[in-house]
C-alpha cells in the first residue's frame, strides 16, 4: 500500500504535534499508511497542573515504530507546543530528513479539571490557552515557512466543546472555541497559496485525556476506583448515536480526508467527529 507509492497523501509529509500517544500517534499511523512521511513531536513530560500523565520518551518511540511498520519514513523530537523555539528546531530537523511539509495537524492539547468557571485557578486558566491556543497558533506559525509552494493542507484539532460550550469546562471550551476563529482567519491568509485549513471537532474519544481515574472519578464519586467503562454511561448521554466512545481511529479518517485531494475544495469548514454530541439538544 504505502510502501510503493500508492495511497491518499501518498509522497506528501505530514507535522504532526501530540504524537507520542492518543490521538495524534492514530493520526501519524494513519497518515503513514495512506503513503505519508512523518514529521512528529510531542513534550514527552507531565504537565503542571493536568491530573492525568502526560506522554513518555518510549511512548514517542513506539509511535516511531508504528510508522516505520507501515513503511514510511518518520522524525521525532521532543518538543512544546508552548515554545516555538522548540517548534522550530523539531521542523528543521524533521525538513532536512523527511521533506517540506504538506500537512499540518496541530493535535496536541490538555483537557482540565472540571471546576465552575469563577473557581477555575488562574494557573489553570492560562496554562489551558497556552497550550490548547497559543500552541496551536505557534504549530502554525513555525510550519508556514516549510509548507511546499503547491499549497497544502492545515488541519487544527479542537473539540465538540469548540462549538457547543460545555458547563465546568469554562477554560477547556474558551480555548477550543478560540481556535475556530483562529481557523477561519488562517483559511481566509492562506487561501491564496492553496492552503486549505479546517478544524476537527472530536467527541469523546478513548485515549489517555479521556481514560484515567481523575476524569472517570469526576463522573462517577460513588466509585472507589472507577474505569472509563464505569462511566460510559454517563458519557454516552452527551451522544445522538448509541455509543458511549469513539474509537481515535475514527477522527484519523476525518484527518486523513480534510489532508487528501478529496478535500480539495473545502477549506474554513469546522467538522464534528463527535456521534452527534454538537447536534444534540
Amino acid at each position: 500500500m504505502s510502501g510503493n507509492g500508492v495511497g491518499r497523501v501518498a509522497g506528501k509529509v505530514a507535522f504532526i504535534t501530540g504524537a507520542a500517544r492518543g490521538m495524534g500517534r492514530e493520526h501519524a499511523i494513519r497518515l503513514a499508511e495512506e503513503g505519508a512521511d512523518i514529521i512528529a513531536v510531542d513534550v514527552c513530560e507531565d504537565i503542571d497542573g493536568v491530573t492525568y500523565p502526560g506522554a513518555t520518551d518510549a511512548d514517542l518511540a513506539d509511535t516511531a515504530a508504528f510508522v516505520e511498520t507501515a513503511g514510511r519514513r518518520i522524525v521525532t523530537a521532543k518538543a512544546d507546543v508552548r515554545d516555538l523555539d522548540s517548534l522550530r528546531a523539531a521542523l528543521e530537523q524533521g525538513v532536512a530528513g523527511v521533506g517540506p511539509v504538506d500537512i499540518v495537524v496541530a493535535n496536541a492539547g490538555i483537557s482540565g479539571s472540571p471546576a465552575p468557571a469563577a473557581q477555575i485557578e488562574r494557573s489553570a486558566w492560562q496554562t489551558m490557552l497556552d497550550i490548547n491556543l497559543t500552541g496551536v497558533w505557534q504549530t502554525v506559525t513555525a510550519a508556514l515557512p516549510h509548507m511546499t509552494n503547491g499549497g497544502g493542507s492545515i488541519i487544527l484539532v479542537s473539540s465538540m466543546l469548540g462549538i457547543r460550550g460545555g458547563g465546568y469546562m469554562a477554560h477547556y471550551a474558551a480555548a477550543k472555541h478560540a481556535v475556530v476563529g483562529l481557523m477561519n482567519s488562517l483559511a481566509n491568509e492562506l487561501a491564496p497559496q492553496w492552503i486549505r485549513v479546517n478544524s476537527i471537532h472530536p467527541g469523546n474519544i478513548l485515549t489517555p485525556m479521556l481514560d484515567n481515574e481523575p476524569f472517570c472519578r469526576t463522573l462517577r464519586p460513588d466509585l472507589p476506583n472507577p474505569t472509563v467503562h464505569d462511566a460510559a454511561e454517563i458519557i454516552g448521554q452527551f451522544h445522538l448515536l448509541p455509543t458511549p466512545l469513539i474509537e481515535a481511529r475514527a477522527v484519523s479518517n476525518a484527518v486523513l480526508f480534510l489532508a487528501s485531494d478529496e478535500a480539495q475544495y473545502i477549506t474554513g469548514a469546522a467538522l464534528p467527529v463527535d456521534a452527534g454530541a454538537v447536534a444534540k439538544f
